[in-house]
Formats: structure tokens, C-alpha cells, sequence
């Protein structure tokens, strides 16, 4: 009898703890979110290209899909293109360049998509005017080249796209796990007023980001370290509603794979990461190649109602397809 009154108080206290968990943490009950999900353009509009067999090597200019645009990946056109399709975050990378200033470029070398060799670093800005960024693009193994003489003049510095776009909403990536770089970035972030710093995100490599977030600890940041630190934390606790302080203030790239293992998603969770100035962002697949949400059919898989960012590849093609299913409200989609 007595073994039976004791296992009864242990079921009544697992059901209490189990319609806590459920009802602290279903977005069933929770107030819907309004607007529509916005969209993070990876690279801008970019020359996309098949994923299968890729390393960190791969020479992607060479193996690209037939064009269906003319735009090239992290020019000023590529981002205005991704802007007026409906883009309202554009990814770039950047690189230090000989002279001390930031070009934006995605390689770790020259030697893939220009008609030069070496590094970044080995030129300055004003000779990174004269490359060729569009030479090494084929579709057809070599046999024609249908950007090659059309990239001079296109590799921007980050600081003529921060002049262009004003107003525009970007996430650097810092290609490098340099803490120099993350210094240098800092240091050039800092001269921006604080209005405009809203506006940018950072991520990158551990040691750089570590720095740019100690010297600009109001800047939202994401690295592999940041990510696990706020993510893991968040499992051993979030349960409960509250929230760890590596959540706060940062950026969360989660593959979707991983997403419906998070306490309260999708509305709850995006909820609790919005009252700490913190953005979501969803990959596809295991996020370990900058997969992206790029056909209509994609979309499928978010969760009925998502408000949060999405990571398109085809921003062209995502954008329309987004709009055909829900009308969007660009005044509630104001990235803050």
C-alpha cells in the first residue's frame, strides 16, 4: 500500500512537470506573431552552384549552374538586385586589404574566380579596382566564360557599400579566425553612429569576434563559440523561460534540422530571443555549407506562421514566392 501511495505522488509530480514544460513552452498558446519572415541574402544575388561533393577548397566558380541572371556575388549590383527583390538583410564577406581597408570578397585566395593569384592582403584597394572577379566563372567546365572581363571594377570596399546603402541592413562575415582582423573591424566600426550599428551584424571566426564584441559590446555578433554558448545553455535551462545571458544581444544561425528541438519553438522561442535584441536566422540542412531556403517548394518545411529570418541563396526566386503566399508588411519587418 505504502509502495503504491509513493509511486502515485511520483506520477502526479511527473504529470505536473510534464504540463509545465508544455504549457511554459507550446507555441500553441502563445500570442501569434505578426508580419511575414524576412530574408537574409546570402552573398546578394549570387551565381548558385551544386553542393554535392563540396569542401573547403572547392573552387565553386567553376562548377556554377547556367545563369539565369548577370549578377556576380558580393558587388554592389548583386546587393541592389537583392535588396529590390524583397532581401531585407544582405551577407557579405570581407577581407583586410594591403592598405588597411576591408574589400569585400569571399575566397581565401585570388586564384579561383579572378584572373590573379596570392591573397586579399597582397593588394590594395585601388588594385583590387583593376581584378577581374567574374574570370574563372563556367558552367560548362572550361568551355566558355560568361563573366570573364565583365568583373573589373566590381570588388567593392565595405566602405563604399556602407555609403551606397545607407540604410541598408547587412551581416559581415569575417573570413578569418585573425583577431587582428576582429580589431581592425572594430576599430572601423566605431566612427559609425550608433543608429547605423543597429543596422549591421558581425560573424566569424571565435578569436576575431571575441574581440570585436569586447570592444563593441552592443554590436550583435555570432561565432561557433557564441552559437553553443547561448544554444546549449538554453537547453539546460530554457526550459523555464529563462534566459541565459550568452542569448543576449547575438545572432543565431540554427540549421533546421536542429530547430524543433528548441524549448518553445517556433513562436515562443523567437519571442523570448526578440526581448533580448537577439536575431534568428534558419539555414537548411546542417548549416555546414551555407544551404539555403532557394525554391519555392522550401518554404514548405517552416513551421505554419514564421516570423523569423530565413537564409536564401535565390533571393529572386524566394522573395515572389513569399509574397504569393502572404502579403507582406514591410514596416513590421524592420530589422532592429
Amino acid at each position: 500500500m505504502k509502495f503504491k501511495k509513493e509511486l502515485r505522488r511520483v506520477v502526479i509530480f511527473l504529470l505536473i512537470i510534464s504540463a509545465f514544460l508544455f504549457l511554459n513552452n507550446s507555441s500553441l498558446l502563445t500570442k501569434g506573431r505578426d508580419g511575414a519572415p524576412y530574408l537574409l541574402a546570402h552573398r546578394g544575388l549570387a551565381q548558385t552552384f551544386s553542393m554535392e561533393g563540396i569542401e573547403g577548397d572547392t573552387c565553386t566558380a567553376t562548377r556554377i549552374y547556367e545563369p539565369e541572371h548577370p549578377y556576380l556575388e558580393n558587388t554592389i549590383p548583386s546587393m541592389e538586385a537583392a535588396f529590390e527583390a524583397g532581401a531585407e538583410i544582405v551577407e557579405l564577406d570581407i577581407k583586410p586589404t594591403k592598405d588597411g581597408q576591408f574589400a569585400v570578397f569571399h575566397d581565401w585566395t585570388m586564384d579561383c574566380r579572378t584572373n590573379v593569384q596570392g591573397m586579399v592582403s597582397d593588394y590594395t584597394m585601388t588594385e583590387l579596382k583593376e581584378i577581374d572577379i567574374g574570370y574563372g566563372y563556367t558552367a560548362d567546365d572550361g568551355d566558355t566564360y560568361p563573366f570573364r572581363g565583365k568583373g573589373i571594377g566590381l570588388m567593392p570596399s565595405l566602405d563604399e557599400v556602407l555609403s551606397y546603402f545607407p540604410s541598408g541592413s547587412f551581416l559581415l562575415h569575417i573570413k578569418s579566425n585573425d583577431v587582428a582582423e576582429g580589431r581592425q573591424l572594430a576599430k572601423f566600426l566605431a566612427d559609425l553612429p550608433e543608429a547605423r550599428l543597429e543596422q549591421l551584424a558581425v560573424y566569424g571566426g571565435d578569436a576575431p569576434i571575441a574581440a570585436l564584441q569586447e570592444e563593441l559590446p552592443g554590436l550583435r555578433v555570432m561565432s561557433k563559440a557564441t552559437l553553443k554558448s547561448c544554444l546549449l545553455s538554453y537547453e539546460g535551462i530554457g526550459w523555464s523561460g529563462y534566459l541565459p545571458s550568452a542569448c543576449k544581444n547575438t545572432q543565431l544561425h540554427i540549421p533546421e534540422k536542429f530547430v524543433p528541438w528548441l524549448w518553445g519553438w517556433p513562436n515562443k522561442f523567437l519571442n523570448r530571443m526578440d526581448s533580448v535584441n537577439t536575431r534568428v536566422i534558419i539555414v537548411a540542412g546542417s548549416g555546414e555549407w551555407s544551404e539555403g531556403f532557394d525554391a519555392a517548394e522550401d518554404l514548405t518545411r517552416l513551421p505554419k506562421g514564421y516570423t523569423g529570418g530565413i537564409w536564401t541563396n535565390r533571393i529572386d526566386r524566394i522573395a515572389p514566392a513569399l509574397r504569393s503566399h502572404q502579403p507582406r508588411d514591410r514596416a513590421s519587418l524592420e530589422i532592429r
